[in-house]
């Protein structure tokens, strides 16, 4: 009879042992999946899990997807980290997202890069091996810069198909020329022509008198050709205008 009811104990005193392991284990197994453990979620956390990290965040904070091994462990920022840009979600759930742009090491949405890669210059929210023609490269920032232009040049002639003569209306054109500052220990900052950058050209009409073209070859051929004939007559009479209109257009020319 003793013998009985000590078995009987035993085996009561079993079942109540597996019970307890059983409710532990589902405990520990409910813990791992369940979002719903505000005590044990580290700081700035408002939903998480034992297994994948945060999976909520506090208002403001950004998560961001720590790799760890085969794993993503959800963390919690203020800011996201470099190479990564904050997308904010009407709904609360602001995430960190990589940057894809090409050559870009760190920017501030999908389309805008604010830092590029080592020996490439930013423009535009894009990284560039060289600048465009109306931008010069700044070293200091690796970005590219607007052209510092010179003062404009005198207004050149009138003219028309490069000629002078010939016509009424014609053109004129004025230049400014891009300027590189340079700095020296020795010397206040200077301007140097810059290499990269292209001159800002401006043009207007303009209006002469109309004069024909007279070229000085065929007038001196025309010279020669009076003395052979006639030296006594152009000596006389002709020679000194003819001298003032060879003087007159050779001044032009």
């Amino acid at each position: 009879m003793q013998l009985g009811l000590v078995a009987l104990a035993m085996i009561f005193l079993s079942a109540m042992g597996h019970s307890d392991a059983l409710k532990l284990s589902k405990a520990k197994r409910h813990r791992r999946v369940s979002p719903e453990m505000p005590l044990s979620c580290p700081k700035g956390c408002e939903r998480c899990s034992e297994y994948n990290g945060c999976i909520k965040c506090k208002p403001k904070l950004f998560i961001f997807l720590e790799r760890n091994d085969i794993r993503q462990i959800g963390v919690c920022l203020a800011s996201c980290p470099m190479g990564y840009f904050g997308m904010r979600n009407p709904e609360g759930n602001n995430r960190c997202t990589q940057c894809k742009i090409e050559n870009c090491e760190a920017c501030f949405n999908r389309n805008f890069c604010t830092k590029c890669k080592e020996g490439l210059y930013s423009h535009s929210g894009r990284c560039f091996v060289s600048c465009p023609p109306d931008q010069r490269t700044s070293n200091e920032t690796m970005e590219c810069v607007e052209c510092e232009l010179g003062e404009w040049s005198q207004w050149s002639s009138c003219m028309k198909k490069n000629k002078t003569c010939g016509f009424r209306k014609g053109s004129q054109s004025r230049l400014r020329m891009p300027l590189l500052q340079v700095h020296s220990p020795d010397t206040s900052p200077g301007f140097i022509p810059s290499q990269t950058c292209a001159p800002q050209t401006e043009k207007r009409k303009c209006t002469l008198t109309k004069t024909p073209c007279c070229h000085l070859h065929l007038l001196i051929s025309h010279i020669v050709q009076e003395w052979e004939s006639n030296k006594q007559t152009l000596l006389r009479s002709q020679f000194p205008q003819i001298c003032l209109s060879v003087s007159l257009i050779a001044q032009v020319q």
